[in-house]
């Protein structure tokens, strides 16, 4: 009994300690670019886990201040384009959703089939054609051509899939009976499905918005420096040839952070609501 007490014991420790490690290891990096924000060139290099001292507002203002205006226009490029995206995913991936929801079992396994090969296919691996496609047809290095890109990746399949699981706690009697109340597919996706969609919309819109306004590559390869830059391709850009002004890009990465962050505390209701619902079911 005393062994197998002390094992079950250690295995508990274990965990507690593992659970600590993995904790540490997503919290460092968090917190060394938030408090790096505050802080002076010499303290960042000096003792980069170090609290500020004194703290110091100069980053901000000097990212702020730069004659070039990147942190403004990257974080107005950026909003637009997520915004964009997402109006244009929230009712396309609802509708189709619903549309799949319609279909027989073995149509409907076969569609998420197909979409979910959006999901597998890295999108390192389809960047090349998607630009030479949009070089094609007249949208390379634009705003429409960088939002058409992620309307028709792997964001879309993910939207599908979280609005198909919920779908199914929708209960069928309601569809039924505004079909024979005459309503059709359109009116019944507008004015039934689509209210009753809110905690999954906020779950796709958080989701989708930070990997969209997270997104490197494609505005780097797609939206091209012709038409400016992205907030993450800002920061890029605002990394020196041959030195680093360290204070300065965390004082760009926590203007960067600020607007996702706002987003999410909007919408946490509505988002875990998501979550636990999608547990429950």
């Amino acid at each position: 009994m005393r062994l197998s007490s002390r094992g079950k014991f250690f295995r508990g420790g274990g965990r507690v300690v593992l659970a600590w490690i993995v904790t540490l290891a997503f919290v460092l990096p968090v917190y060394i670019a938030l408090v790096s924000a505050f802080k002076s060139q010499d303290q960042i290099l000096d003792n980069p886990a170090g609290l500020p001292a004194p703290f110091t507002l100069d980053n901000i203002v000097q990212a702020l201040g730069r004659p070039d205006h990147l942190v403004q226009n990257g974080l107005l490029n950026s909003i637009f384009v997520t915004a964009a995206t997402l109006i244009v995913i929230v009712p396309l991936a609802s509708a189709v959703s619903f549309w799949i929801s319609e279909r027989k079992p073995v149509l409907k396994g076969v569609l998420l089939a197909l979409f979910a090969l959006g999901l597998m296919v890295p999108p390192q691996v389809v960047l090349l054609p998607i630009v030479n496609l949009l070089q094609w047809i007249g949208l390379a290095n634009s705003y429409p051509g960088l939002i058409l890109s992620n309307v028709g990746g792997g964001y879309l399949s993910f939207a599908v899939f979280v609005y198909v699981g919920f779908l199914r706690t929708i209960p069928r009697e309601i569809i039924e009976a505004a079909r024979v109340d005459g309503a059709g597919d359109i009116r019944i996706w507008w004015r039934i499905v689509l209210p009753v969609l809110r905690p999954a919309t906020a779950t796709v819109s958080i989701f989708l918005g930070l990997w969209v306004w997270n997104d490197f590559l494609n505005p780097l390869f797609i939206l091209g420096p012709l038409q400016g830059q992205t907030i993450t391709t800002g920061i890029y850009v605002s990394l020196g040839a041959y030195s680093i002004d360290y204070a300065q890009l965390f004082g760009i990465m926590f203007l960067a952070a600020i607007i996702p962050l706002v987003g999410y505390l909007v919408s946490q209701r509505e988002f875990i609501h998501g979550l636990m619902s999608g547990a429950s079911k």
